[in-house]
């Protein structure tokens, strides 16, 4: 009869090790025939071996080694790595490439530049020399008419000289020869002084011309100024979603009219129910952005930005624009022009006779600036950055949230003719 076999368990064994210190007894178990329900005994060198016991940190660097490639495995390896090495190559050679084709374009754009500019200066100077050409032809005409007066007093000089003469030697006969009648004509009449106006250059021509080329400077400056905002132009449409109920939209949702009679509606989340605001649809985070309000024919508004954070529902300070930190603009109301921000203001003035009919506004979300200008001269009326009055106690170097373009409408004067209307322009360079 064979000899019955005791299994010990491997946790009883570790645990009488661990009590003890000592290893365990020594237990006869005699080879045997694997059981189809014992699993087979496996290698302790491979990774997937399982143990009665934790294996060691060394046993187990030791199993994660990597396995002796083949010379077939090395091979393929060997041609992955200069097939990537040949795409490598070549895409630094297409970014080389590029990188000429880059300067070659903007080299050519230069030239462009420089030749539409060159044309500019051109004008300018053919405009130069025929006003230097019409000063020196009136400088030549005024010379003339100045060398005949000359001419006609040196005349008038001389011929008193010669009467101062024959005065003389009349008056030496006379001593001589006693009182004798002079028949010779020794009369000089007083000539008349010449007229000033005869001898003068044309002031008022010039004065003319310097007015006119100062409109002209100062109208060409606004142009390219305008121009190079121009160029970062973006379409601003009005949030139908936002917009109070005494807002109506043209079809374009660039017009908003002023109305008395709210219209019909639900009301929605992120509508202004109190303050008559607007707000555009699309937020801007990022580059500059350039757009122009028409006012008008409106006689109190404010433009503006803000961010989505701004309060929509109340009268409160925290929905009107530039009445919080949250939103920045300019207002013209009971006929005074101010800029606002954080419940602070300051005033601001439009240069020239004109009143204000269009408002500028520039963003430059990267540098924190944002600016009002007057679209017609580009004076600047306001400009809200890290560098400004201390009027504004907090002001942002850099934004924090996308800045969304606002509009607000104050009721009309009852003076005022027609409806109160505010449009985003349509820009085109």
């Amino acid at each position: 009869m064979a000899e019955e076999v005791k299994e010990i368990p491997a946790a009883q064994m570790l645990a009488a090790v661990s009590q003890v210190g000592t290893a365990p007894p020594a237990v006869n178990i005699p080879a045997r025939q694997p059981s189809p329900l014992c699993l087979p005994p496996q290698d302790p060198t491979t990774e997937e071996g399982t143990l009665p016991y934790p294996r060691s940190p060394r046993l187990s660097r030791k199993a994660k080694q990597p396995a002796t490639l083949s010379r077939e495995a090395l091979s393929r390896h060997l041609e992955e790595l200069q097939a990537e090495r040949s795409g490598t190559e070549a895409h630094l050679q297409s970014l080389k490439k590029r990188s000429d084709d880059l300067s070659r374009s903007a080299e050519a754009m230069k030239q462009q530049i420089g030749e539409r500019f060159e044309i500019m200066r051109q004008a300018l100077q053919r405009e130069e020399q025929a006003a230097v050409d019409w000063v020196e032809q009136d400088r030549r005409e005024a010379s003339g008419r100045l060398n005949r007066v000359l001419k006609d007093w040196t005349q008038h000089l001389n011929q008193v000289q010669k009467n101062i003469v024959c005065a003389k030697r009349a008056l030496e006969q006379a001593g001589k020869e006693g009182p004798q009648e002079y028949t010779g004509d020794l009369s000089c009449r007083k000539k008349e002084d010449a007229a000033q106006e005869g001898i003068k250059m044309s002031e008022g021509r010039f004065q003319r011309l310097l007015k006119a080329l100062r409109n002209i400077s100062k109208d060409l400056q606004a142009q390219l100024q305008r121009r190079n905002f121009l160029l970062d132009s973006v379409a601003v449409q009005i949030d139908r979603q936002a917009c109070n109920r005494h807002i109506a939209l043209g079809r374009d949702q660039r017009l908003m009219y002023f109305t008395s009679e709210p219209r019909a509606g639900p009301e929605l989340p992120l509508q202004f129910d109190r303050v008559c605001c607007a707000l555009g649809s699309v937020g801007m985070a990022t580059g500059r952005h350039y757009w122009e309000v028409d006012v008008g024919c409106c006689s109190a508004w404010a433009v503006g930005a803000t961010y989505a954070c701004i309060e929509r529902k109340g009268v409160e300070k925290g929905a009107k624009l530039g009445r919080n930190r949250h939103s920045w603009c300019v207002e013209l109301r009971e006929g005074r022009l101010s800029a606002w921000h954080n419940d602070h203001h300051v005033a601001c003035r439009v240069g020239g006779r004109k009143p204000l009919r269009r408002v500028g506004v520039l963003l430059d979300y990267q540098r924190g600036r944002l600016a009002f200008h007057d679209a017609r001269t580009m004076k600047q009326l306001q400009e809200f950055s890290a560098v400004l009055t201390p009027v504004f106690d907090r002001m942002h170097h850099q934004f924090m949230e996308p800045v969304f373009p606002a509009f607000r409408f104050f009721r009309p004067d009852a003076g005022q003719l027609g409806p109160s209307h505010m449009e985003v322009c349509d820009l085109h360079l």
